[in-house]
């Protein structure tokens, strides 16, 4: 059933001003003037075809058609702060749901998160691979994770420059290459081929050869002397968060944002 337009803006200033039986108190109470006020009540009089004040010598009154409607405004308003109450009880929950390749939740994601969850033990986190681009409505998305060059149409903050990093076994390897899709290096020649950069380091770490990855994955493994870097490049691509406008303002993830920014 096509619903009727409702006049929202008039009927809230009928409230106030049936409230107030002044349109100047009525004024103060919504940050407008009182031939605003005047203006909206004439508007809305127009619209629905009746009076709705009168002047009296006492002051204004509301006309009968005026009280009439009141009650059942009123309890409307009530339904709207009611629904509006509802959908902020969103901010509240503390579930997410967190899309990122899957090399990235192994080799950094997984182990912050899991810091981040000692923190509250409300907590809950669901975690889907993706290397791409995703809808985050048709995903129920809270936040993405991407290696790209910026954050696209979505708001977005980036978790380190972008650099690659060139790593192979501590104690040598042969002059033999790792490629992975996305790999900035020739691949022509590799010795072993991969699907990602995670896997490229777990088969650098076991003497397969070298492989340039995201130094952001690599540091960790880097840090721990299991690979060694012998060299490393600038690069356009880097790992950002990203979400549209509404999730990115949700508390929960600017809480999350900030766990993972955190130094």
């Amino acid at each position: 059933m096509k619903r009727t337009h409702l006049p929202l803006n008039g009927l809230r200033v009928l409230d106030a001003a049936a409230r107030h039986l002044s349109f100047t108190r009525a004024a103060d109470e919504l940050a407008v003037t009182p031939a605003a006020v005047g203006q909206q009540i004439r508007a809305l009089e127009d619209t629905l075809g009746v009076v709705l004040f009168r002047r009296t010598a006492k002051g204004l009154e509301l006309t009968p058609e005026g009280e009439g409607g009141l009650g059942a405004l009123r309890a409307g308003f009530l339904q709207f702060e009611e629904s509006v109450r509802a959908m902020q009880a969103g901010q509240s929950s503390k579930s997410l749901t967190i899309a990122a390749p899957r090399d990235f939740t192994a080799k950094w994601l997984a182990s912050r998160l899991a810091k981040y969850g000692r923190t509250d033990a409300d907590l809950r986190f669901t975690l889907i691979a993706s290397e791409g681009e995703m809808d985050f409505t048709e995903a129920n998305l809270d936040l993405a994770i991407r290696l790209a060059e910026g954050p696209g149409e979505n708001e977005g903050l980036k978790l380190a420059d972008g650099a690659f990093v060139t790593i192979a076994a501590p104690e040598g390897a042969a002059d033999t290459r790792i490629a992975w899709p996305g790999c900035p290096a020739d691949e022509a020649g590799a010795m072993l081929r991969v699907s990602d950069a995670g896997l490229a380091i777990e088969a650098a770490i076991n003497g397969f050869g070298r492989a340039c990855v995201p130094q952001l994955l690599a540091e960790t493994d880097i840090a721990a002397g299991r690979v060694k870097e012998s060299g490393r490049q600038a690069s356009p691509l880097a790992y950002w968060l990203i979400a549209p406008l509404p999730q990115w303002r949700q508390k929960k993830v600017k809480a999350l944002v900030e766990a993972l920014t955190a130094a």
